[in-house]
């Protein structure tokens, strides 16, 4: 299966994690990974399953590098119907904007008709779990979903 991972990021953790996924994934499923600083939600493949991986910064906002997605989307007419994406936050839950960040681009994507596959998660800073312990079974459950629903079609 074709999957694009876009992440955003502030100080790198959300990239880091989105190379282990091609690592350990990339075997079995031809992956892209891309900065969401570099994308133009305009020409997203609506035929690729895409996973969002995505920081919160400073008072929830969005990273740096995932600004100029929103920005973008926001200001468009964009529709992403028949997009199907799933979202993984980077988090602290000392902060009351714990997973904001992931959560204001799941809302952002579903407000232009994008599908969401699967809950969002959000891998705490504060919990003793690797952010990969977390993703990568949640990476997995998401991709069968995926393939189901595109066998299905």
């Amino acid at each position: 299966m074709k999957i694009n991972i876009l992440y955003g990021t502030e100080t790198g953790n959300s990239e880091m994690l989105c190379e282990d996924l091609e690592s350990e994934f990339g075997g079995d499923h031809e992956l892209e990974i891309m900065n969401l600083a570099e994308v133009d939600p305009a020409d997203l493949d609506l035929s690729v399953f895409h996973v969002f991986v995505s920081s919160s910064y400073g008072d929830g906002e969005l990273p740096a590098s995932a600004k100029p997605f929103a920005e973008k989307l926001e200001g468009s007419d964009t529709d992403l119907a028949g997009l199907s994406f799933a979202i993984f936050g980077l988090g602290d839950s000392d902060y009351e904007t714990f997973g904001h960040g992931s959560e204001q681009l799941a809302d952002m994507l579903v407000k232009h008709n994008a599908k969401q596959i699967g809950p969002r998660v959000i891998h705490d800073a504060q919990s003793d779990d690797l952010a990969e312990d977390v993703a990568f079974p949640w990476f997995a459950e998401r991709v069968a979903e995926a393939e189901a629903m595109s066998d299905a079609a």
